[in-house]
């Protein structure tokens, strides 16, 4: 018997990720009230039952059964009955943007307290003590929808180990600014620019061209290989100190050229090195 229990932010993508695990053969229930959860628990354990894979999603909609929530799923483990807690979290950002983009209210806000930012923070506090239990948690600030499906699948279709850190590869242009949430920024500005050669000008480092122009200086399979040899030596460590985000900036003067064909690069050297997550992404190819 799998049992997951799914929490985490409002608009972080439990919903989404209740329905991912539907299309994979779980058998979810949303928002059960909270003195029901032991029983449907323990109707899981039953001799007789015949689901063999079942998930719950939880969420602060009522805050104060929250901590009963918790009291419950703590007995349970102690208990014996094997479950494990995936928390679906986003930066503060994130999540404020995406409420205005629907121009839904949080569930914590009140006529009083109408700002999304109060019920967030509201929000964060209840949900510490759940965070720090939870065995996965996946940060969707910067996953398309196809990569968290991709995430859930590898967790709990392909039983792959995972790690909670999520390693976000940002091509950029400096002249746009760098990304705010870059944790580590390279400068690939070194490599002969393709935007001065006329056939190259108007594509990208997604297109072959650019592509094969960019590797076929030394310089770019060199500093490839260094940094490939960094970020592998680093992942490791920032996974044993608890970080779950690690976003790389790759940065050249526009950000369509060199860095995008770097980050394409590094992106295909470390897809297959580890068990923790990794995406792509292009900020200024537009």
């Amino acid at each position: 018997m799998r049992f997951v229990v799914v929490t985490g932010m409002s608009g972080s993508g439990k919903s989404t990720a209740m329905k991912f695990l539907e299309d994979a053969g779980f058998f979810c229930v949303d928002n059960l009230p909270v003195p029901l959860i032991e029983k449907f628990m323990e109707l899981l354990t039953m001799p007789n039952n015949e689901i063999s894979k079942a998930a719950l999603g939880l969420d602060v909609r009522a805050e104060q059964t929250f901590g009963d929530a918790l009291k419950i799923l703590d007995r349970m483990r102690q208990n014996g009955f094997v479950f494990e807690i995936l928390f679906m979290d986003a930066g503060d950002d994130t999540l404020v943007k995406r409420y205005k983009e629907t121009r839904r209210m949080h569930p914590l806000c009140t006529p009083q307290e109408n700002r999304i930012e109060d019920g967030i923070r509201k929000e964060r506090q209840i949900l510490t003590e759940m965070k720090k239990r939870a065995d996965y948690i996946i940060d969707t600030s910067k996953l398309l929808t196809r990569e968290l499906k991709e995430e859930i699948d590898r967790i709990f279709v392909q039983n792959g180990e995972y790690n909670n850190l999520m390693v976000s590869i940002v091509s950029f242009g400096f002249k746009h600014g760098i990304p705010a949430d870059a944790d580590l920024v390279f400068d690939v500005r070194f490599l002969p620019n393709p935007f001065y050669i006329d056939e190259l000008k108007y594509m990208t480092g997604n297109d072959k061209g650019v592509q094969d122009y960019v590797m076929s200086f030394p310089e770019a399979g060199q500093f490839l290989d260094k940094l490939t040899d960094m970020l592998l030596f680093l992942i490791p460590n920032y996974i044993k100190e608890g970080k779950y985000q690690l976003v790389v900036g790759i940065g050249c003067t526009g950000g369509k050229h060199r860095s995008v064909t770097l980050a394409n690069e590094l992106y295909a050297r470390l897809k297959c090195q580890g068990n923790y997550g990794l995406t792509v992404s292009h900020r200024d190819v537009r």
